[in-house]
């Protein structure tokens, strides 16, 4: 305690480093970048693979699997899953939480290096992306309306190059933009007639598609570099290369085909608000200021489009979606209101308690804590985002508890005369150990909690981590600066006459003398000390009851709190071998059915399916919601009933309406995975458990992976007869090929383009079709020949997608839950079904999604707080020097669960696992101070005091005051949080239920409803349980001496 005698010495310099901190956190608040959710890296790192043409089985076996050799032995790998499709595969590799990302990222490239020697040669090469919420779009830049693809592709790329530009844009994607290509539209006739093999057309333009650096020329006279020039450069490049002589006769591809540049065939359209739309995917880098950067990008824009011709700024609409600032600022203004409330409830009562100038000296624990943690965390890069914000909300009310403590000492020592330097520094002196050791096993309770793995833990471990520099910060405060300035500002308190003499019957005058609640109190007391025995078999036998009664009653449990959102998305699901326009003609129904909901900002429309997408295979598109202010429109499940309502009589279509999430992305609830290495037995056995998701009431959305019903064409070779004409299955394939996509003869990179275009060679539009391809003609030595001659037509089942996860071909069963179900019961029902289906032994079943982040969060939490018990004992043994004291203040922490369970019942809330198990270790950490001020107060009476009822009584008497203060700070703190009061004091305005209350009303209660609880504990349980130590001593020491020695 030389440390504070040492500070009293030099008080000004104190008040320096007080001024410093509090200007220094000002300006880093200002600065601190600021987010709405965590920016966490999801572990996740996918490739992607592409091969024209190429069926899912092969896909399978051409690509996934030299890929996933290479890849399944790097370190961290949690999971690898894989996907062959249509055109194409991509293998996802999911590492464990808090990886190291650079280093991931280094292991797949080298991986896939590997890999590459085995695939096939017309593969494109693979690509690797990583994922984490840095690279999710902060912004849409839309471009819409009546204007051609071609114009509203440029002005798209030109805006790209203008955003990328940006020092904190990371990078800008382009959606609904078609890839260019140079058609050669060739008539079958004219090809035949000529005798021409696509093959040798390839051959010819790879030779004339050259750029030959002939070297240098020194002549002695001069230095001369020689090239020749032969790279295409245009269309017309194109159409003049020759591709077969006759003496003197040249026959040109121009010839023989319609060349032109123009753009795949459209795979997907884009359309925002039922209007054709490019648009731009802004994503920020790591740690840059969301709000800031976003207002570069609109200036960008504006400065863009003012730049534009006439014509283009009357018919292209700019609009702006996803607005990440919007929402930031609104749920920061909500919680920094919280905050602000919190603060204002705390010193009112504060105030009243203490007096103004004691009330103040009180109220400088909270800028100084709340300013020193927001420097030591922009320090350490963390962003200031909702789980940042409610921490310090959660401190409010526990940051104070100390000064409270200190300067109602403080006061006692100026109401006896003491003088105001003398009096705080006895008091900082004689509370300081209490105040360390509370603080201490509050910061025990939250450790463990920075340790928590997964991506859960990295999105709620800047909870654990705020709390604790802010605390750590409050314990300077209480200790030092407050009795500092106290010792230079502060004076006794204004009192009557009856709280004077409460404190002096506290401290050794007459108990009886002791009036109002405090009196009342007492009477309590004295009638639980005296029936200690009664008081602690009450209170086991209410903790064994209330786990009993809420396991029978009980709400149930629940994964995350579920959240007001800003955007939702309708999926819309159709079967059969749907062409584009067919998509495209069914997501106009829709739209037109749901453009006028009330409450709908923005209407965002996909069409086409994402092949790397893990979501349901007959997805046709997507129709992204972003809705208005949530103080104006209806609520979420009241727009998706409506919306269900108008789209009930669509025909043949699936719709499944689904929120943003809110928290760790787990998608849906119900996520049932069945996996076998004989791909034969999981079909029969995902029927089975579809059939029984679709017999179960409260579930809605439900979807499989299972192969759609559908039809491929097999072109069967006759590899016999194709020989006898020369032919073999490339030639085929060649000719094939173009009645379809076309076949690649080459690339060019023309001047106005980022990237080298196709040149494929296809038939025109009208022999393009399924009975064509019997009439497609191979050229060989003798003649055209018919591929109908040597290739038999067959219609078979189609093959959808085929996942693959740890080498397992799997099938998955998912479900969303209505609104009001809980997911635990119907995963219980499940699981308990699972076990009596008799399903084949060779299929392995597990359940992930939600329930698999359930476990892990449930299985943590028990640890979590079995270390926060154990760190906490040895801080109280330390304390006390007492095995009895310190199960006395553990047996308080566990009974707080009580009043926990019983918040829960009263409001009818399921038990969170996340949010109320965070509440629960936290509340450790605050039941335990105000037991450890106390039974630090009766250990000092009791060497003056020989009576320990006595001794239990005044010591009841003298730390009502701060244990009720300490109680109503917190609870007050947290008390607009639980009931979802938002008060904005600018605006005038107060709100209830807003989005950013909701994600911590669980937490909150928790901490409200067990604090209170606890409350009552301390003040009556733990002085009876004190008084039944000193009866079991006293009994030990009688039952010593009357037992005869052996002497």
């Amino acid at each position: 305690m030389s440390l504070i005698q040492s500070a009293f010495g030099y008080s000004r310099t104190v008040i320096l480093i007080l001024i410093f901190i509090l200007l220094s956190g000002s300006i880093a608040y200002k600065d601190i970048p600021k987010e709405s959710e965590p920016d966490i890296d999801i572990p996740i790192i996918y490739v992607t693979l592409h091969l024209d043409g190429i069926s899912p089985e092969d896909a399978e076996r051409l690509l996934i699997r030299p890929v996933e050799q290479e890849l399944k032995s790097i370190e961290g790998v949690k999971e690898l899953r894989s996907t062959g499709y249509e055109g194409g595969a991509n293998v996802l590799l999911e590492f464990d939480a808090g990886f190291d990302a650079a280093a991931a990222l280094t292991d797949v490239r080298e991986g896939v290096d590997l890999a590459k020697g085995n695939l096939p040669a017309a593969a494109d090469d693979p690509e690797i992306h990583e994922v984490n919420f840095s690279l999710f779009p902060v912004i849409v830049v839309i471009l819409s309306g009546d204007a051609p693809d071609r114009a509203l592709y440029r002005l798209a790329r030109d805006l790209k190059d203008s955003i990328e530009g940006i020092g904190e844009v990371l990078e800008v994607n382009i959606a609904g933009n078609r890839d260019e290509v140079v058609e050669a539209i060739v008539d079958p006739l004219k090809l035949e007639s000529y005798g021409l093999d696509p093959a040798l057309a390839a051959t010819a333009v790879s030779g004339a598609n050259l750029l030959v650096a002939a070297g240098v020329q020194d002549t002695g006279q001069g230095r001369f570099s020689i090239k020749v020039p032969g790279l295409f450069e245009s269309v017309m490049d194109i159409a003049g290369l020759p591709v077969l002589v006759d003496g003197d006769a040249v026959v040109t591809v121009g010839d023989i085909a319609d060349v032109r540049r123009t753009f795949r065939d459209p795979e997907s359209f884009a359309r925002v608000n039922g209007k054709t739309a490019v648009a731009l995917e802004v994503s920020k880098r790591t740690g840059e200021n969301v709000i800031a950067t976003i207002a570069k990008v609109r200036e960008v824009v504006k400065t863009h489009q003012a730049n534009w011709p006439d014509t283009l700024r009357d018919s292209v609409e700019v609009s702006f979606t996803q607005d990440r600032s919007d929402q930031i600022k609104t749920m920061l203004g909500d919680l920094q209101n919280s905050v602000l409330s919190a603060v204002i409830l705390v010193m009112v009562v504060v105030v009243a308690a203490l007096g103004v100038r004691s009330g103040l000296l009180v109220g400088i624990a909270i800028p100084g804590s709340f300013l020193a943690a927001l420097l030591m965390l922009y320090l350490a890069d963390v962003s200031l985002n909702i789980v940042v914000l409610f921490s310090l909300i959660l401190s409010v009310g526990m940051l104070v508890d100390g000064a409270i403590v200190v300067t109602e000492f403080a006061d006692r020592k100026l109401s006896e005369g003491l003088a105001k330097r003398q009096a705080y520094l006895e008091a900082s002196r004689r509370m300081a150990a209490p105040i360390i050791a509370s603080t201490a096993t509050t910061l025990a309770a939250f450790l463990p909690l920075v340790f928590w793995p997964g991506v859960v833990g990295e999105f709620m471990k800047y909870l654990p981590m705020t709390v604790l520099i802010t605390l750590v910060a409050s314990l300077g405060m209480a200790l030092v600066f407050v009795p500092i300035l106290g010792g230079l500002i502060g004076r006794r308190s204004m009192i009557s006459k009856r709280a004077l003499e409460t404190i002096k019957a506290g401290d050794q005058g007459d108990l009886n003398a002791t009036k109002g609640f405090t009196g009342r109190y007492l009477s309590i007391l004295r009638w639980s000390v005296n029936r200690p025995k009664t008081i602690l078999g009450s209170a086991v036998v209410l903790l064994i009851g209330m786990f009993m009664i809420y396991g029978r009653l009980g709400p149930g449990v629940e994964f995350f709190p579920d959240i007001e959102s800003d955007n939702a998305q309708i999926q819309v699901r159709a079967r059969g071998n749907l062409s584009i326009d067919e998509q495209n003609a069914i997501m106009r129904e829709v739209e037109t059915r749901v453009l006028k909901v009330n409450g709908v900002q923005t209407f965002y429309t996909r069409v086409g399916a994402d092949q790397n997408s893990e979501e349901a295979e007959d997805i046709v598109g997507s129709v992204s919601l972003e809705f208005g202010d949530w103080r104006f429109r209806p609520k979420v499940a009241e727009i998706f009933d409506l919306m269900r309502e108008r789209l009930a009589d669509l025909p043949g279509v699936i719709l499944d309406l689904r929120k943003e999430e809110g928290g760790p992305p787990v998608g849906k609830p119900i996520q049932i995975q069945l996996a076998s290495y004989d791909p034969k037995i999981l079909e029969g056995a995902a029927a089975n458990v579809r059939a029984k998701l679709d017999s179960m009431t409260g579930l809605t959305s439900i979807e499989d992976s299972r192969s759609l019903p559908g039809i491929d064409w097999t072109l069967q070779v006759d590899r016999t007869q194709a020989a006898k004409f020369g032919i073999d299955i490339g030639s085929i394939g060649n000719m094939i090929q173009m009645t379809t996509a076309g076949y690649k003869i080459g690339k060019y990179r023309p001047n106005d383009s980022e990237d080298e275009i196709d040149i494929r060679v296809r038939f025109p539009e009208a022999n393009r079709t399924v009975t064509g391809l019997n009439q497609v003609r191979v050229n060989t030595s003798l003649g055209a020949v018919p591929v109908s001659n040597f290739v038999q037509r067959e219609a078979k089942p189609k093959t959808g997608r085929l996942r693959r996860v740890d080498g397992f071909r799997v099938i998955t069963v998912k479900a969303d839950v209505e609104e009001g179900v809980l997911v635990d019961r119907k995963l219980k029902m499940l699981r308990d079904w699972i076990k009596s289906a008799q399903l084949d032994p060779k299929i392995q079943v597990s359940f992930k999604g939600e329930d698999q982040e359930q476990a892990e969060a449930k299985a943590f939490l028990g640890k979590a707080f079995s270390v926060a018990l154990f760190l906490m004992a040895l801080i109280l043994i330390t304390q006390f020097n007492s095995f009895y004291q310190a199960g006395l203040i553990l047996f308080a922490v566990v009974m707080s669960t009580v009043g926990v369970l019983l918040g829960l019942m009263i409001t009818g809330a399921p038990f969170g696992i996340v949010m109320n198990g965070i509440g629960v270790i936290a509340l450790a950490g605050i039941v335990v101070n105000n037991n450890i001020v106390l039974i630090d107060t009766y250990n000092r009476l009791r060497t003056s005091v020989s009576d320990p009822v006595e001794a239990v009584l005044r010591t009841g008497v003298q730390r009502l005051r701060p244990v009720m203060l300490t109680t109503a700070t917190t609870i007050l703190g947290l008390l607009p949080m639980m009931l979802g009061i938002n008060i904005d004091f600018l605006a005038r305005e107060v709100t209830q239920g807003a989005p950013s209350t909701q994600w911590w009303t669980q937490l909150s209660t928790s901490i409200v409803f067990g604090l209170s609880f606890a409350t009552l504990l301390t003040l009556v349980v733990t002085p009876s349980a004190l008084i039944l130590q000193a009866n079991l001593t006293r009994w030990r020491s009688n039952l010593r001496l009357a037992t005869p020695s052996n002497n």
